[in-house]
């Protein structure tokens, strides 16, 4: 049985939860090496799971299986053995678990949510964007007009769920929750009406809220800053650091960017962040107790270099990712100094969804050309270039061993590095 919270009549009355079971699969993995269980991976930071670095890199990637899951740009996560799945087919948002070694769908939960896209976003359809979360045999998701969810990953029963607010971002949502503890984090609402918001995970019920600043579209992150555990978060007009504990605000720092009005997950780095705007260049900063005020202080700021939708990477002390300059470019920032170690002649891609496994870069392009290159200071060093779809890869892979789930625009497939 499944309870709704504060739902609308609409929502309360129209939802419909559609379970397609079929035989068992193996138990549900806990904290296994392979589990890629939210945005950005494991450790929320773009690491792959487990993944070992082949002797020879083979010159075409196995495809295993391809399903047909739906619209939308969610990252698929990987639990033991399933991976999960987050689309919209139709007017309904819909979570799918699929056998990560067939194929089959072992089930799908499905909700109504109607939307159409605004203005400036027709381009990129009706999401959903947000990548579910794992927590404790439960996944939690955003839908694109801010519908808060939680399910039982067994079966896909509805547990909880919140229904849309009454003012959204502007381009509808994108952020990816997080979890601390027995909460589960989101940004929710819209500039005027919203509030990073610790729900408890159980019941859905609110544990605290920051409501100083409405969502943008980046997503947040744990780091422990000044011996204080908080979470770093943009927002509408700024990049702040609350309480994990309470969610009080802690600092804040302006942070106006332009066109993707602060899509970019921070990053954290021995007790700072580094962070990106499309006009704001890349920064380097440290939040830093004085009594009892905090401050953020500038290490370094890179002027040069600007991040658009794509997220970067930390590998021994060097930041990689594809910077706006040239129609997309990619570069590498010494992380120390922020001086720009290297930069690609241009014209590589719009977006890039980067991943990181020890020393190997993998580069998942729009187009569906996946690079994989060697993390180096001296230069981009290309390995291998892959084609893994027929259509747009906006959507970031799920990488576990070497085994590569890869969204496109309506279909999963599994590629492995054999």
């Amino acid at each position: 049985m499944h309870r709704l919270r504060s739902a609308s009549p609409l929502l309360f009355c129209a939802t419909v939860l559609v379970f397609c079971a079929l035989a068992p699969l193996p138990a549900i993995a806990q904290d296994s090496p392979l589990d890629y269980p939210q945005w950005r991976g494991p450790d929320r930071d773009g690491s792959a799971a487990a993944f070992v670095e082949p002797e020879a890199w083979p010159e075409q990637l196995t495809r295993s299986w391809q399903v047909e899951v739906g619209t939308g740009y969610a990252t698929p996560i990987v639990i033991g053995a399933r991976v999960y799945t987050f689309t919209r087919q139709e007017g309904d948002e819909v979570l799918t678990a699929v056998d990560a070694a067939t194929g089959r769908v072992v089930w799908s939960a499905r909700y109504p949510a109607p939307y159409q896209p605004k203005e400036g976003t027709y381009g990129h359809g009706s999401g959903p964007k947000s990548t579910p979360l794992f927590k404790d045999g439960k996944l939690y998701t955003l839908g694109i007009s801010g519908i808060v969810s939680a399910f039982d990953t067994g079966d896909g029963t509805l547990l909880w769920q919140l229904p849309e607010p009454p003012v959204d971002p502007i381009f509808a949502t994108a952020m990816s929750p997080l979890a601390d503890g027995d909460n589960v984090i989101f940004h929710v609402g819209g500039h005027d009406q919203g509030a990073l918001t610790a729900f408890d995970a159980t019941t859905g019920d609110v544990t605290w809220s920051w409501d100083g600043d409405g969502p943008a579209y980046g997503s947040p992150i744990l780091a422990d800053l000044g011996g204080t555990r908080q979470i770093v978060t943009v927002s509408q007009d700024h990049i702040v650091g609350v309480s994990a504990a309470t969610g009080e605000l802690l600092w804040q720092r302006p942070f106006d960017s332009l066109y993707t009005n602060n899509s970019i997950t921070p990053i954290a780095y021995d007790d700072s962040i580094i962070m990106s705007g499309l006009n704001l260049g890349v920064t380097r900063f440290r939040p830093v107790q004085r009594g009892a005020r905090w401050v953020t202080e500038t290490i370094w700021q890179n002027q040069d270099l600007s991040l658009f939708m794509s997220n970067g990477v930390l590998v021994d002390d060097v930041f990689y990712s594809l910077a706006f300059t040239k129609k997309g470019q990619f570069v590498a920032l010494d992380a120390v100094t922020g001086e720009t170690l290297w930069a690609t002649e241009g014209r590589e891609a719009e977006n890039t969804a980067l991943v990181k496994a020890g020393s190997v870069l993998f580069l998942l392009n729009d187009d569906a050309e996946l690079i994989v290159a060697r993390a180096s200071r001296d230069g981009f060093e290309p390995i291998r270039r892959y084609t893994v779809a027929d259509s747009v890869t906006w959507a970031q892979p799920a990488i576990s061993g070497n085994r590569l789930f890869v969204k496109d625009d309506s279909t999963l497939a599994l590629w492995t590095v054999d």
